[in-house]
């Protein structure tokens, strides 16, 4: 339970303005930098991909209901993220915040926890950037999309973005920007367009009743609340818009790349918050305008699960948007997994600084200015899960493992609060420790919405994680260094 002091944190992240010696991260990144960023990792799967699936599966139309309580839930998050991001500008974001709070080992768990998160959002993005893109070309289906055995496509893409990742932060905000302005953009046209488009009668039912699963979505496939609470399974209904909020609570987690991006902002006290909140924003009134817009256009028992706005615009006969919208989509997806990479490499550095990671799994290319080892590290798993492994079965598990690092934030707060008072805090959460902890339970109410099945590889893979930390970690890291001379 040995924490790491917001002394050594901020001496390891140096001054806003310095480059700092060799294998430090370059500070090259401003708030417009920042929200690219966010907004280009954020608007993805939950408007390209996830729309369709939710809305098939768990909300009809509702599922507009999931993306703003999901929103809700991000808000109060980011408020805790805004907090200690302006405190403790660092790279690691919730590991780091953890470490200098809870402990090594509750640190561990949550950097661990947040390489599954990022891995397995982009294998998911990439998997979707694929359907998109067989879709504009019309390739063939047994190496893109849903329907392949080996997706090719998601393969293809990720590789390619691990080598921009690696390259350096700039050459990674240039191309995220230009796909960001691509993207809102061909949004903003879905939500013009398709408005002409929308049927009353696709909104009725709004929340279409609740009915019993099949067998095939019984069992371990169950939300763990009806398990303990002993409930008949069931989709739809008001249970099923809840299930549905917690999956597309996936779709809000990017502005926590943000937070991690601390190290590498000129003014990190001032720009995170506006990062993050510009973010968050933007995001969500999109998603919720769009997603309005898609379920208007066709009934929800037919949206297409792989690419469900494209296949909206063809239903209504509006081939020359769908192909549009398609563009948008790769270009949308591509910034996702982009800076997804990004992300796990700055966790794996902040991680391997400490030693709890070997240090020389996050050197820093002394040309990039990058954790080149991590970055391709990652880069290679990442494409091997793109190419091999469903895109529900990813989307679900990435969900978990955001909703318990938003949980660890949230506790974060009030408690750096209390051990460290003088602290400087540029931005503070409103009445704290109430929304801090309202964020905490919120989060753990939609985590008890997924599967039963999603929390045991949850739970297996933090398991995984404990014996590295146990086997390497706990005897090498830097707080196993200091402690002999704290005790004497």
């Amino acid at each position: 339970m040995r924490t790491k002091p917001i002394e050594v944190v901020l001496a390891q992240s140096g001054d806003p303005g310095d480059e700092g010696p060799a294998g430090r991260l370059r500070r090259r990144l401003g708030p417009l930098d920042l929200m690219g960023f966010g907004i280009g990792i954020v608007i993805g799967t939950g408007i390209f991909t996830l729309t369709g699936i939710e809305a098939r599966d768990h909300a009809g139309p509702a599922v507009i209901v999931a993306f703003a309580l999901a929103g809700v839930a991000s808000l109060l998050a980011a408020l805790c993220y805004a907090e200690l991001a302006s405190s403790v500008p660092t790279a690691g974001s919730a590991y780091t915040y953890a470490y200098a709070t809870m402990g090594e080992i509750v640190a561990w768990i949550i950097g661990w926890d947040l390489v599954l998160e990022f891995a397995l959002g982009a294998a998911v993005v990439a998997r979707g950037w694929s359907g998109y893109l067989a879709q504009l070309f019309h390739l063939p289906g047994a190496f893109f999309g849903e329907g392949s055995t080996v997706n090719l496509g998601a393969i293809v893409i990720v590789l390619l973005l691990g080598a921009v990742a690696t390259v350096g932060i700039r050459q990674s905000s240039r191309v995220t920007n230009v796909l960001v302005v691509v993207k809102v953009a061909i949004c903003l046209f879905v939500v013009v367009a398709g408005a002409f488009f929308i049927r009353a009668a696709n909104l009725t039912p709004f929340v279409p009743p609740a009915r019993p699963v099949t067998d095939d979505t019984a069992g371990l496939a169950r939300p763990l609340s009806q398990v303990v609470f002993g409930l008949d399974p069931s989709a739809f209904g008001v249970a099923g818009v809840l299930t549905a909020a917690a999956v597309v609570f996936f779709a809000y987690t990017g502005f926590e790349a943000v937070a991690n991006l601390g190290e590498e902002t000129r003014r990190p006290r001032r720009d995170l918050p506006l990062g993050l909140f510009g973010t968050l924003g933007v995001s969500a009134l999109l998603y919720i305008a769009v997603s309005f817009v898609v379920v208007g256009m066709v009934d929800y028992r037919q949206i297409d699960r792989g690419a469900p706005i494209a296949s909206a615009f063809d239903a209504v006969g509006a081939g020359w948007a769908s192909a549009l919208v398609s563009i948008a989509a790769v270009a949308g997806l591509t910034s996702v997994i982009l800076v997804d990479i990004v992300a796990i490499g700055r966790i794996g550095f902040a991680m391997s600084r400490d030693r709890l990671l070997p240090p020389p799994v996050g050197a820093v290319h002394p040309r990039w200015g990058t954790p080149y080892r991590t970055t391709l590290a990652v880069t290679v798993g990442i494409a091997a899960l793109a190419g091999f492994v469903p895109l529900s079965s990813l989307a679900n598990l990435v969900s978990i493992g955001t909703l318990f690092a938003f949980v660890v934030v949230s506790v974060a707060v009030p408690v750096l609060r209390r051990t460290r008072p003088r602290l400087s805090r540029p931005f503070r959460v409103p009445l704290s420790p109430v929304l801090p902890l309202v964020s905490a339970l919120a989060c753990l109410y939609l985590m008890t919405n997924l599967s039963v099945e999603t929390w045991l590889r949850f739970l297996a893979w933090l398991a995984i994680g404990l014996v590295v930390y146990l086997g390497y970690g706990r005897r090498h890291s830097r707080g196993a260094e200091r402690e002999p001379a704290e005790v004497s």
